[in-house]
């Protein structure tokens, strides 16, 4: 019996050391990684992709990847292409969507939409402009596509009559599918042009003829990736867009499908631009 009773101290004191540090290393634990939790300033941004006409949000594929190995929150927008104005309004709600600092990208007429979308919101801390337009109070797209001679998009096109819901009739311009490697995605392999091609969406006319009100480059900070091979913008009116705006500029040989057929190059200006917001 007194061995008995001699023994149970030890055992209880034995419990009481174990648990006392399983319950000491359970709060170091916690403490790790409480430390390891990033802080809210240190998050990176999200990153918001706004296609432009004739392609789609699937346009950012090979973009998304990259930056979602790097750590970014993404989210691409299924742009309208209906109006200036109103697909403006359609991006300014999928930016309300989201918490916290946003870098805001866009490509082709995406650049004219997050101009105009972004204007006002302090929460977009960059603007990328990816082989893009961005026009100024009382310009218009198709005018800009002009400015500069070089650009071969529009006898490419084909027009078709639509209606638009409660917006009455609008003609859709689409890319002729043949013509669409040659003036849209010349460095894109050829078979995956063709699908690009045959799944491209259309934009209403009156949505590149509509003109800006609004001008977010001229208060948030701007990049530009120049298309040198482009024949859908040409890159002298690229270049005239970037110098205006003050923005930090690289040029790289692509056709103006670069988030396609160059989808780091476009995804590192995207995270040079993060970097230097935060």
């Amino acid at each position: 019996m007194k061995r008995q009773f001699s023994g149970t101290p030890r055992r209880v004191a034995l419990r009481t050391v174990l648990t006392a540090g399983v319950a000491v290393a359970a709060l170091v634990a916690g403490s790790a990684g409480a430390a390891a939790e990033p802080r809210p300033w240190a998050k990176k941004p999200t990153v918001v992709l706004v296609h432009g006409a004739f392609a789609d949000s699937s346009s950012w594929n090979g973009v998304v990847k990259r930056l979602l190995r790097d750590g970014y929150p993404v989210v691409a927008a299924s742009n309208p292409l209906r109006g200036l104005h109103s697909d403006a309004e359609y991006v300014r709600t999928v930016l309300a969507g989201v918490n916290g600092p946003v870098v805001l990208a866009g490509h082709s007429y995406g650049g004219s939409v997050m101009s105009e979308a972004a204007d006002g919101d302090k929460d977009v801390k960059a603007l990328v402009y990816i082989a893009s337009f961005a026009p100024d109070k009382g310009e218009s797209t198709s005018g800009l596509a002009a400015k500069f001679p070089g650009g071969q998009l529009g006898e490419a096109l084909n027009q078709v009559p639509v209606t638009v819901p409660g917006a009455g009739a609008a003609t859709d311009l689409y890319i002729k599918q043949d013509q669409f490697r040659r003036v849209f995605a010349a460095d894109v392999p050829r078979q995956e042009a063709a699908l690009m091609a045959a799944t491209q969406r259309p934009i209403t006319s009156a949505a590149l003829d509509e003109k800006a009100t609004r001008t977010a480059w001229k208060s948030i900070r701007s990049w530009f990736m120049i298309t040198k091979q482009d024949l859908a913008i040409p890159a002298e009116s690229m270049r005239f867009m970037a110098k205006r705006a003050k923005a930090q500029t690289v040029e790289i040989n692509a056709s103006h499908a670069v988030t396609v057929s160059e989808p780091k190059a476009v995804a590192d200006l995207i995270e040079r631009a993060a970097r230097a917001t935060r």
